[in-house]
């Protein structure tokens, strides 16, 4: 009789050990289905600047480089890599004024975070902006669930858009 109780109790620890084992997995597994990155535009009125600063999931930046550009593609190794990213996502993103001329955004830099990939621009802030236009398609073309949230900041409150594959430009109007 103990032996039936101690095969039925490694039965038990077996099926919870697994049980464990599925849930850590799609766990991961739902946590990386998420795809969201987030933009700050930043009205700095010390420098007279409007900052851009782009934040990307590492992981998610980590598989779109090797869709976009090469099998072998590693961004947490290679410069090269990285700054093909930053390229891409500054070619994703437009800003334009109320009379729909974009503006000209420059290169910052990028850089890796912690578990993030951050690419920065900015541009001088425009005499008489009262509206922002926003265009923001960066992993659109790779993933039909990805989401951009674009915070703008440094007028008053701020003032949040989504961009998702359907989207095309957004306005935002400022005070």
């Amino acid at each position: 009789m103990p032996f039936v109780i101690l095969r039925w109790l490694l039965a038990v620890t077996s099926v919870f050990i697994l049980s464990l084992a599925i849930m850590a997995v799609s766990t991961k597994v739902s946590a990386h289905q998420l795809k969201i990155a987030s933009t700050t535009v930043l009205f700095n009125e010390r420098t007279g600047n409007i900052e851009i600063m782009h934040r990307f999931i590492l992981h998610d930046a980590e598989h779109a480089v090797r869709d976009l550009f090469d099998r072998k593609a590693d961004i947490h190794q290679r410069e090269a890599t990285r700054q093909q990213f930053a390229d891409y996502v500054m070619q994703a993103f437009a800003l334009a004024d109320h009379h729909q001329q974009q503006l000209p955004l420059m290169r910052v830099g990028h850089e890796v975070q912690g578990v993030n990939f951050w690419v920065y621009q900015e541009t001088p802030i425009p005499a008489d902006l009262t509206q922002l236009q926003i265009k923001h398609k960066a992993l659109h073309d790779l993933w039909s669930d990805q989401q951009n949230l674009v915070n703008v900041e440094g007028l008053g409150a701020v003032k949040s858009v989504i961009f998702t594959a359907e989207s095309d430009w957004q306005a935002v109007q400022l005070n």
